[in-house]
């Protein structure tokens, strides 16, 4: 049996990914412009900057960063670059999670063995899969702790995905989810909230299982909502939309490092019904913020704001000994305010249900 090797890391060290949608500037439909997007970047970006499943669209990514100020400064610079060749060719980019009217028919795979194996294999479930998301990578000390973390993790991911939800519309319709990307990206093999692990051993076996049996070629095959990456010697969090601002992208994160970290200082939890965190995910997707929280230990029933108040409260410790509070205090403005889902509709259906004028204001709104 193959032996995972978990890269360890002695610091709660941070990654981010983000997945930003190519559009044409005028009708601002998703266009196929990544491999001219590519060839243009420098090779000091080629780590940064990378393709991703579909052609209209391409991935950001931060180097090993310490600190919530560390990845601020590079994706603000990443982002620039990747900004300026994008309207260089007569393109714009855009964060969300979904493109509200852009028709899956119409976006092309990227020319890669491995995108057009998995398009092969998920057929119409893979052409419907048009969504862009938030990774957090946090390193961890060991893969034991790795294993620790990612099961006492399911009981936040629901949260997390309430606080960033960015995809309630889809092909021109309102879905009545805040977040139908999470929905779209259930229906994929090896998705969704997974089982709790055993330890390290159990992890190393499945793994090796799925490999023999030609399930996947490698762990990044495994697309949990958080998932251990031994060749990064980090715990993944994948269950994010895309939060609609940078300033909320840095608090997630700063909320994600804050949570493993007090995870890490903590037993692990008594196994929680796989079910409840089913249902909690459900009302994240589909009211976000506004949906209710179930304790899964013992029943008792939460609003989602209440649940997230509760975590951003129990994390603060944490944050205050990262000195990440400045990117952290955030969070309670996002529970006010909500999230860019309801933003995005607020913004169509307040402009005369027109796609256009909202894909426009929320670029605005992504700095500021």
């Amino acid at each position: 049996m193959e032996k995972l090797v978990f890269n360890k890391s002695s610091d709660p060290t941070i990654g981010v990914e983000i997945e930003l949608q190519i559009l044409d500037p005028e009708t601002l439909e998703m266009k196929s412009r990544a491999p001219e997007i590519l060839e243009k970047v420098p090779p000091s970006l080629k780590e940064r900057i990378k393709p991703e499943f579909i052609q209209s669209m391409v991935e950001i990514n931060t180097g090993i960063c310490s600190t919530i100020s560390e990845v601020e400064k590079d994706l603000r610079d990443t982002y620039s670059h990747l900004n300026d060749i994008t309207e260089g060719l007569g393109a714009t980019l855009y964060a969300g999670s979904l493109h509200p009217f852009s028709k899956t028919t119409d976006q092309i795979v990227s020319d890669h063995p491995r995108y057009k194996k998995i398009m092969n294999e998920l057929q119409l479930v893979g052409k419907r899969f048009i969504s862009q998301g938030l990774h957090v990578h946090i390193g961890v000390s060991d893969e034991e702790e790795a294993i620790k973390i990612n099961n006492n993790l399911r009981i936040y991911l629901p949260i997390l995905l309430a606080l960033t939800t960015s995809s309630p519309f889809y092909e021109t319709g309102d879905t009545g989810l805040m977040s139908y990307r999470s929905k779209l990206f259930d229906a994929l093999p090896l998705a969704g909230m997974p089982d709790s692990l055993y330890d390290w051993k159990e992890f190393n076996t499945l793994v090796n299982l799925l490999k023999k049996s030609g399930i996947i070629e490698s762990v990044k095959d495994i697309w949990w909502d958080v998932r251990p990456h031994p060749e990064f010697g980090t715990v993944e969090v994948r269950i994010c939309d895309i939060p609609y601002s940078l300033r909320d992208i840095l608090a997630i994160t700063a909320l994600i490092q804050a949570l493993v970290v007090a995870l890490a200082e903590q037993y692990e939890n008594p196994e929680p019904h796989i079910q409840i965190l089913r249902s909690n995910k459900w009302q994240a997707a589909r009211y976000s913020l506004e949906g209710f929280y179930v304790d899964p230990f013992f029943g008792r029933k939460y609003s989602m704001k209440e649940a997230a108040t509760y975590l951003y409260r129990h994390v603060k410790p944490a944050a205050e000994a990262l000195e990440s509070t400045d990117y952290l205090d955030d969070i309670p403005e996002t529970i006010n305010r909500t999230t860019g889902a309801h933003i995005q509709k607020k913004i169509y259906y307040g402009n005369g249900n027109n796609f256009s004028e909202m894909i426009k204001k929320m670029q605005g709104l992504f700095f500021k």
